[in-house]
């Protein structure tokens, strides 16, 4: 493509209001816009978007597409992403901004294909070159061990940015922004895979990614039982409960619990790790904690170069009595 104008941001919406993380998104890009000296839109798919609309443009877009289908109601990678192609095609974007989200994960590499660019993906900060006037993107590699500084050289430059990466701006609703109705013409044999059956998972609680406080165990609780212990100190704080990798791969726990650089990225207040060394792996995940209390046998563990607060001693002895401590002064 040839150079485009302005930051597009890949929006999502659910049940007709704007996802949390494309608000973290408006927020990253406009930044970036800023710098570009750009506008910064926001693409919106599906049959329902009135409220959604509204709500990127308080959280600072200056202009939304809505590409309102019928087909578009539920995600299909198919239609969404030829719907994607024809709104990048037809307004040409310089940026293209997308959330790493299981349908990110999908979308962007496609959509980068189908535009012949290349992509950052991961991504955990995004800027511009002021001489260049070009994209950075600061992503993790080797395992999260080091952080690689990347530019795209094409256009559209296409990032694919971490869930929980940025804040959200404070939603405006006073902001005015343009919204722009985007026709596409789409068929339902264009779909080559069909939803036959969703299963919602049941959950209670506040969702991981979005707790204040998270209570994480790992593989040296030795089992799926221990979990148990976790789950009660997590309630009588407020919290939720959340896993190493080590402790999904062994089955203890669903997937959804997974804190890392393959599972889940959450930014609590208070992040309790209980038999957690601390791989790099893991620590990718959590970074963004603002206190980390450590609980591990291992006084060389690398949980300790991480946490603020940390006990060296074995969880058996040590998680009972932090609960009890804490139930006490919740009841006092």
């Amino acid at each position: 493509m040839a150079d485009g104008t302005g930051v597009l941001i890949i929006g999502d919406s659910s049940g007709g209001e704007l996802a949390s993380t494309t608000a973290e998104l408006l927020a990253a890009g406009q930044k970036v816009a800023s710098e570009l000296g750009e506008e910064l839109s926001v693409a919106l798919l599906g049959d329902t978007l009135d409220a959604a609309a509204q709500q990127a443009i308080a959280h600072g877009a200056q202009k939304v597409y809505a590409v309102n289908h019928p087909l578009l109601a539920e995600y299909q990678i198919d239609l969404y992403l030829a719907a994607l192609e024809a709104l990048c095609k037809e307004i040409s974007p310089q940026v293209v901004l997308i959330a790493r989200t299981n349908e990110g994960r999908e979308l962007g590499p496609r959509l980068a294909f189908r535009l012949g660019v290349g992509m950052a993906q991961d991504c955990l900060e995004v800027s511009v070159d002021a001489s260049e006037k070009r994209l950075l993107a600061n992503r993790p590699v080797y395992g999260g061990n080091a952080i690689a500084v990347v530019s795209c050289d094409q256009t559209p430059q296409i990032a694919a940015i971490r869930p929980k990466a940025y804040e959200p701006a404070e939603a405006d609703p006073s902001r005015q922004g343009e919204v722009v109705s985007f026709p596409v013409d789409l068929n339902a044999s264009q779909a080559r895979t069909t939803v036959v059956d969703t299963v919602m998972e049941a959950a209670e609680g506040v969702k991981l990614e979005d707790a204040r406080i998270v209570v994480s165990g790992g593989r040296g609780l030795g089992g799926p039982e221990p979990f148990a212990h976790l789950e009660e100190l997590a309630k009588i704080v407020g919290g939720t409960v959340g896993a190493s990798r080590a402790a999904v791969d062994s089955g203890w726990v669903p997937s959804s619990y997974q804190v890392g650089l393959t599972g889940k990225t959450i930014t609590p207040d208070l992040y309790i790790t209980v038999a957690i060394s601390g791989a790099s792996q893991h620590m990718a995940g959590c970074s963004g904690a603002k206190v980390i209390v450590a609980i591990n046998k291992d006084a060389g563990a690398n949980i300790f170069k991480e946490a603020r607060y940390g006990v060296v001693g074995d969880w058996e002895s040590v998680l009972p009595a932090l609960t009890a401590a804490i139930r006490e002064l919740t009841q006092a």
